[in-house]
């Protein structure tokens, strides 16, 4: 019994030996691992740093290049490489307006032309404010340039103006509404604010024309009355002064000094299917061509007015005076009908109409 006691007491303690050598050298092995695993969160580490540096390195020399770009032109050319490295390529911080255009002569694109116009004193605007900076780049694809850009992008008509943001792709509310809203650079900068909140304020270049215009006219009146002047009765003509006021008012309320102020294009065509609009479809803009169409209207009405009068105080026949009558009665409903369609069509939601819809 006392042998088998020491026996039993003997392998006890050999056993509590086993276990203190086996923790400790586990613990040993456990010692050694964590230098290793240091070492491995130390390179994790620098190597995130390191890419984190050439990221930053990346979007530096991106925004450099563009800035440089965009010292010598406020339009930037891109073609395909390009567009891929700068548009679509990350990093970027940057907001980048594209206009896709073809320009070249064997396109016959005029429209095209004209929106290109319209960009161009946008962009001008953007680069010469005291508000330019990194956040905003004017870019322009043009098809026989960046084919491939436009065949990425699935698109089939130009002009197209596009906001590509500094992060994710391109939304829906990110291509301009070129057929409802116009290609006018006003338009584009309120479109370019709500999607980038940097707000432009555009300058056009100055427009002689109309002073050159009004300096020949004086001239030639200034001329015609040195050559009349022993016989100056036709100054006291009434109905000439009486034209002279109309001709200011119809100019005035058509909006031709609207015309000189914008310089808008004298009409629309639609790229998709070629039809030509001359009225615009919204009421903050207009085309030249629907200027002298309301002028047209308004002398048209003014004239039914005189036919009116002159048919209630002159003394001639009665039946000549019914005609005209009828006729200046005609003019003022007809014309006042259909300039009252044309206010319809631009500011939508007007309840009223006469005769024409």
């Amino acid at each position: 019994m006392a042998a088998a006691a020491a026996a039993a007491a003997m392998a006890a303690a050999m056993g509590e030996r086993g276990r203190a050598a086996s923790a400790a050298s586990g613990g040993g092995r456990r010692l050694r691992l964590l230098p290793g695993l240091l070492l491995l969160a130390l390179l994790l580490c620098v190597q995130r740093g390191g890419g984190q540096k050439k990221k930053e390195n990346l979007l530096a020399e991106k925004v450099e290049q563009l800035m440089e770009w965009s010292s010598r032109r406020s339009v930037i050319r891109m073609n395909g490489d390009k567009f891929r490295r700068f548009l679509k390529a990350p990093p970027r911080n940057y907001s980048v307006i594209v206009m896709f255009t073809a320009l070249q002569p064997q396109r016959q694109c005029s429209v095209c032309r004209q929106a290109n116009e319209e960009y161009q004193v946008l962009a001008n605007s953007w680069r010469y404010s005291s508000a330019f900076s990194n956040r905003l780049f004017f870019t322009i694809v043009d098809y026989d340039e960046g084919a491939d850009v436009f065949q990425q992008l699935n698109m089939n008509s130009a002009p197209t103006f596009m906001h590509f943001p500094p992060k994710g792709k391109p939304k829906r509310a990110d291509t301009f509404d070129l057929q409802r809203i116009g290609f006018a650079a006003e338009q584009m900068a309120k479109w370019i604010a709500d999607r980038t909140d940097v707000h432009i304020r555009v300058f056009r270049p100055p427009n002689y024309s109309g002073t050159i215009a009004l300096a020949l006219l004086v001239s030639l009146v200034g001329g015609l009355l040195y050559l009349r002047r022993n016989n100056l009765e036709f100054v006291y003509n009434k109905t000439g002064w009486a034209m002279a006021a109309l001709c200011v008012v119809f100019a005035m309320t058509s909006g031709q000094m609207w015309n000189h102020i914008r310089g808008p294009p004298y009409a629309h065509k639609n790229p998709q299917n070629g039809q030509v609009s001359y009225i615009h479809g919204s009421s903050q803009a207009q085309f030249v061509a629907e200027s002298h169409i309301i002028l047209l209207l308004n002398a048209a009405i003014t004239m039914g007015m005189v036919l009116l009068n002159e048919a209630a105080t002159s003394k001639g026949d009665v039946g000549k005076r019914r005609i005209i009558c009828l006729v200046g009665l005609g003019l003022v409903v007809f014309f006042f009908s259909f300039l009252l369609s044309i206010f319809r069509s631009k500011y939508h939601g007007y309840p009223y109409s006469f005769l024409i819809k």
